[in-house]
């Protein structure tokens, strides 16, 4: 029991690990649906009306155990037939899905789940039968029914028995939910169109405005009054016509200025580093992971590093380069990123010819409370992942909210913070999701034509083994160099690297116009309104849930 509840998401690159995980995902699912179940059947006499009472959202493939083991307590403890338990089951689940990376769709090997829980494999294997009778009676095609398929190749695919299940399906962007219907769960919605919709993401502004920033909450009550505090989604429009007012926006600098000094006084404190206010602060801040490209930001940071120490006139608006992230315990590679960023902020910030110019800062164990501290002094939002990989994101959304210009790709929620603020006051670069897929599609792409076009991008790559981070080991980084060189760059850094270098000139040149970088920030707050959890919450209730209101404030 104890290694059972000692943390989530325990290292899976071992077989115990991945028990491990199964086991803490059956136990949670379990332990929450007896305790619903054993209530309701206390108030209610019955479980018959479970549906005008509950809805289970499946927040990704974790709790995807719930559906075999609703089946099990409905019929094994409660006395319903398979048709009535899974009229009921059918009727209260509805998945969401947070990803379209392939390994973060979740597969169980069948001994696995054999092992651990065989009553709930039996129902698995009986909703996987049910299944497959019904898409034999459809003009689904052979290759749709295997795509469909529960179970297949000795594996258990979770996020298909979550799809035929559920009665709703959602993405949680736009381009996201395209992206579900038309590829990764294509054959699906072919078959259960209604069942897909689309809920953005939203993040809560009374963590993310009110508490983390009471600069920036004054500020905004001294301006449009307080009611946007109650209602952000529709009240915090009423600030455009402030975003071109230079009394307001000069206000607006200050408390960027004020807030940015503040993050610099807690990172003297907690890291020992000295930051310098008015740099551009520069935000990375996700989790580790290779499609989120934080290997981009940092192969231009070694680009601009070796162009300094090769051109004694070069120059730039000095820059604080902040990466927050995270690497899951097995993550090899993504831990391997954290080492070079380390080791490239030693050289940057130990070398006098960029002293003053650029500084390297990675925050320790990222969370939410560091978040706080550094989301309301951003400049830059990096949201640079590769174009189609990233389902939302809500790090943009936080950044926005605080009045930081989006860097990114068109991916996630990207575009609809684009949309909303204008592309004129973010700034966009990259291939698109559709080149992406016809490049993948067509095998069209390869880094060594990058590299060997390239001379700059030769320079980074070739620095991997003999640059001033490697400390004369040269297979200290090799690993990265194999990643994107010999593995063909499945995430497109070198491909998008020379648009990234010029969005990163572009950022300079808007920022040196203070008053032109200060509107965009305003236009930032003043269009956020769509992206509070409020309108999501909103949308998820009125689609999917569909509880009763209650006014809280009589």
């Amino acid at each position: 029991m104890k290694e059972l509840c000692h943390g989530l998401y325990p290292d899976d690159s071992t077989e115990h690990g991945r028990m491990l995980r199964l086991r803490q995902q059956y136990f949670l699912v379990s332990a929450g649906l007896q305790s619903v179940f054993r209530s309701h059947a206390r108030r209610f006499g019955t479980l018959d009306n479970l549906p005008e009472c509950y809805v289970f959202q499946l927040n990704d493939t974790h709790p995807i155990l719930a559906i075999p083991e609703a089946m099990r307590l409905l019929m094994d403890e409660y006395g319903y037939g398979w048709d009535a338990a899974w009229a009921i089951v059918t009727k209260v689940f509805a998945y969401t899905n947070h990803t379209v990376m392939p390994e973060a769709l979740e597969k169980w090997p069948v001994q696995y789940l054999r092992t651990l829980a065989p009553r709930v494999f039996m129902i698995v294997e009986e909703i996987n039968r049910r299944f497959n009778l019904f898409l034999n009676s459809t003009s689904a095609s052979a290759s749709d029914k295997y795509e469909m398929a529960i179970i297949k190749d000795g594996q258990i695919h979770m996020t298909n028995m979550a799809i035929y299940a559920s009665f709703s399906v959602n993405g949680v962007a736009k381009i996201h939910t395209s992206i579900l219907e038309n590829f990764t769960f294509a054959a699906f919605y072919r078959l259960f169109p209604w069942k897909f919709n689309n809920k953005t993401n939203g993040v809560t502004t009374r963590r993310w405005v009110m508490y983390d920033n009471p600069r920036l909450a004054s500020l905004l009550d001294e301006t449009i009054g307080s009611s946007w505090r109650k209602d952000y989604e529709h009240e915090i429009g009423k600030l455009k016509p402030y975003c071109s007012d230079p009394k307001f926006l000069k206000k607006l600098i200050e408390v960027k200025r004020q807030n940015k000094a503040d993050f610099a006084s807690f990172a003297f404190r907690h890291y020992g580093v000295s930051l310098n206010p008015d740099s551009i602060y520069d935000v990375q801040i996700k989790r580790l992971h290779a499609y989120k490209r934080q290997l981009l930001n940092l192969f231009h940071i070694m680009g601009l590093y070796l162009k300094a120490k090769k051109d004694p006139s070069f120059t730039m608006v000095p820059h604080t380069y902040i990466f927050g992230a995270k690497a899951a315990p097995s993550y090899i590679f993504a831990k391997k990123i954290i080492e070079l960023i380390l080791a490239v902020a030693d050289v940057v910030d130990g070398d006098p010819r960029t002293k003053g110019m650029m500084k390297i800062l990675f925050v320790e164990n990222y969370g939410v409370t560091l978040a706080e501290h550094i989301i309301p002094a951003a400049d830059v939002s990096e949201q640079i992942s590769t174009a189609g990989k990233e389902a939302s994101g809500t790090s943009n959304m936080k950044l926005m909210m605080n009045g930081a210009v989006t860097l990114g790709t068109l991916d996630g929620a990207n575009i609809e913070i684009a949309d909303f603020a204008g592309k004129e006051n973010e700034v966009i670069f990259g291939l698109t999701a559709a080149q992406v897929e016809d490049a993948v599609a067509k095998g069209s792409y390869s880094p060594w034509d990058v590299y060997n076009s390239d001379p700059e991008v030769k320079e980074i790559m070739d620095s991997l083994f003999v640059g001033p981070w490697c400390h004369g080991d040269q297979d200290r980084f090799r690993m990265i160099f194999d990643e994107i060189m010999n593995r063909n760059d499945q995430f497109f850094v070198l491909a998008d690297y020379r648009a990234y270098c010029r969005a990163c000139e572009k950022v300079e040149e808007l920022y040196k116009d203070e008053m032109g970088w200060a509107k965009m920030c305003a236009e930032n707050i003043a269009s956020s309104g769509y992206f509070s959890s409020d309108r999501t919450i909103e949308e998820y209730n009125r689609d999917i849930w569909h509880l009763k209101k209650y006014n809280l404030s009589r």
